[in-house]
């Protein structure tokens, strides 16, 4: 196996079905989006510091409390058993292996219980991924379900108030009843687990009253003063994200987005009790901005991080090294893209992810030198990573 998500996706080409195949890659519209997501992490110029002690590279975070080994994650994706006979379950498990937070997808193939048995027996952490569906006590139920299975928080997808149209649309033939409807139970009408498309963000505080207290993200949000909208409903975080290109073609790339959404959450205050101790911050109580789409390499990672983001998330890659090696396929995958992670960390003279020096803006051009660091390394406005 590989962690180069090019040659995976090759193989998986092979693999797969061609229409399961085109349902993963593709993206929505003329696809400007989806192709404009991976160029955009080459147009970022960090600006690397030296003479740093970095004999040792530390990729450990915490995310809403949680350590994980590394800021690596895995993002909320649909239908694995198309990729995988195992599924989900073989996704979680590679995750928690790696020590990589697990995002499971409302569109699971695998029972929601079954996955969290896993991560579980394999001392990870999952958090679940909630489309607000136009039967509310239908995503009421999934929601309580996943708390009750051990779920670390929810994430609300917000930019889905209806499905973009791709060049090629849900493979359904492909979907067993059974595997579709495993975690919705028998419906009367499908149309009823379809998005709603009047969700607000009143339904933050629904989510969180209906998870239990379980912290809310918000995925999908690509503008600052949405950011904040979110933060002012009790948000614990939100993920940069145009949904990997399958929605609004034209959206923002989210390394062009990320650095505004960044700069928003350091004013933010997120009241005493919504955040657990111990989770990295942007905002000054805590308000985590994390960012997926189009990040396929340890580089990209490291850029992410230099540009604000707490934590990153790759989806199709994952669905790559899921299609050729199933469980150990995606360890392999995320534990080659934490150890890129580390190599270039040394590179840029960062110990540690809070390390890692801060870029210039997208696109703006090769940065001027970096104004001197506070005395002591790792300290002082010059060490932040934002």
């Amino acid at each position: 196996m590989t962690p180069d998500a090019a040659k995976l996706q090759r193989r998986a080409r092979h693999l797969l079905p061609a229409d399961v195949y085109d349902y993963y890659a593709g993206g929505a519209g003329r696809e400007r989006t989806l192709r404009a997501n991976v160029k955009a992490w080459r147009q970022v110029w960090l600006a690397p510091r030296v003479l740093r002690d970095v004999s040792a590279t530390d990729t450990a975070v915490r995310m809403l409390g949680a350590a994980m080994a590394t800021p690596v994650g895995v993002a909320p994706t649909a239908f694995h058993r198309m990729a995988h006979p195992d599924g989900e379950l073989a996704t979680a498990a590679g995750a928690a292996r790696a020590g990589a937070l697990y995002v499971l997808s409302t569109r699971s193939t695998r029972r929601i219980e079954d996955v969290g048995a896993v991560v579980a027996a394999a001392g990870g952490t999952w958090w679940f991924q909630v489309y607000v569906m136009r039967d509310r006590e239908l995503t009421a139920g999934l929601v309580r379900r996943a708390a009750m299975a051990g779920a670390a928080a929810l994430v609300l997808t917000g930019d889905t108030p209806v499905v973009g149209h791709k060049r090629s649309e849900q493979p359904r033939r492909a979907i067993s009843d059974e595997d579709f409807l495993v975690n919705l139970g028998p419906l009367a009408d499908l149309g009823a687990a379809a998005q709603a498309a009047d969700a607000t963000f009143a339904d933050i505080g629904w989510l969180t009253e209906t998870g239990g207290g379980l912290p809310v993200i918000v995925k999908g949000v690509l503008r600052p003063d949405d950011a904040l909208a979110c933060a002012a409903h009790g948000a614990a975080g939100v993920i940069v994200s145009n949904h990997g290109g399958r929605q609004l073609d034209g959206a923002t790339p989210t390394a062009r987005a990320l650095p505004a959404v960044v700069a928003a959450a350091r004013a933010v205050t997120v009241p005493a009790g919504t955040v657990p101790a111990g989770t990295a911050r942007a905002g000054a109580e805590g308000f985590g901005v994390y960012v997926d789409g189009g990040i396929r390499t340890g580089q990209d990672v490291l850029t992410a991080l230099a540009l604000g983001a707490q934590a990153v998330f790759v989806g199709r890659p994952v669905l790559w090294a899921l299609t050729c090696g199933g469980a150990d396929g995606v360890r392999e995958l995320l534990t080659g893209l934490t150890a890129e992670l580390a190599h270039v960390m040394a590179l840029a003279g960062a110990a540690s992810v809070a390390e890692v020096p801060a870029s210039a803006s997208p696109a703006a051009g090769p940065p001027a030198a970096a104004a001197p660091p506070a005395a002591g390394h790792g300290h002082g406005p010059a060490s932040e990573p934002r």
